[in-house]
């Protein structure tokens, strides 16, 4: 397994400001490692300051869960199996779209998280940055 190195994070994250200013709409974007620990940070000019830590937390459940916060948040709804997962972790855990884990030869290697805009947009985002990878 290769482990995540910082000029990956730094592909990942130009991928996702050319997607993002491709929609106008400015992001934070952050990049974590294996362990959840925070790689790197860009909080692209006009982007929310409301939206670093979210961005982070993303990054951080997406790779703590290996699931994309999208598909964690449908599955964390009033009677769904993890309704609640939300205010665990010290609250930490993002239940909304643009959260993705990075993926490298099958292997969850990381965590990307991207905040600012629409959910969809978000997600959007995010997508772009995994297939930087």
């Amino acid at each position: 397994m290769s482990a995540l190195t910082l000029a990956d994070a730094r592909a990942v994250v130009a991928a996702v400001e050319q997607k993002a200013d491709e929609i106008g709409q400015p992001m934070n974007i952050a990049v974590v490692d294996a362990g959840g620990n925070l790689v790197t940070h860009v909080r692209q000019d006009g982007a929310w300051i409301g939206s670093i830590d979210i961005s982070i937390s993303k990054a951080w459940t997406a790779k703590a869960f290996d699931i994309q916060t999208k598909d964690l948040g449908d599955n964390s709804q009033p009677t769904q199996q993890f309704f609640g997962i939300h205010t665990t972790n010290g609250g930490r855990v993002a239940i909304f779209a643009g959260g993705v884990p990075l993926v490298r030869d099958g292997v969850v290697v990381g965590g990307l998280g991207v905040s600012g805009g629409s959910g969809e947009q978000d997600q959007a985002v995010a997508e772009a940055g995994l297939a930087a990878l």
